[in-house]
């Protein structure tokens, strides 16, 4: 699912470069010692931009891949510990029976790793 996500959002920063290179093109001029560029040159600054921010907007769904993967993880983790916690409001009397419950899983826990 990962990579199918990537992909996705790599053709969808594609398409979008691609969107303001092709028709926001006319809006943009550029301006060397006080003359605008024309000719050839004109064409190959285009796409040399094209490159480098499609390089750019690579690197960036990369590092929002991870942040997001990270946010995901910590908010994961926070509905967990909030279950946990209304659990525990909730049956506050089945707590007794868990301690006891917990000590016997150890010993079992322990048994089991040292007879192999």
């Amino acid at each position: 699912m990962t990579k199918k996500l990537a992909i996705a959002l790599a053709f969808v920063m594609l398409a979008i470069v691609a969107w303001g290179v092709f028709f926001e093109a006319g809006s943009t001029s550029i301006i060397i010692n006080g003359h605008e560029l024309t000719g050839p040159f004109n064409g190959a600054i285009g796409a040399a931009g094209l490159i480098i921010g499609m390089i750019a907007l690579f690197c960036a769904a990369i590092f929002l891949l991870f942040v997001f993967a990270g946010i995901g993880i910590i908010i994961l983790g926070g509905i967990i510990v909030a279950g946990l916690i209304m659990a525990g409001l909730s049956f506050p009397l089945l707590l007794v029976f868990l301690f006891p419950l917990a000590i016997v899983w150890v010993f079992i826990a322990l048994t089991r790793k040292t007879g192999k």
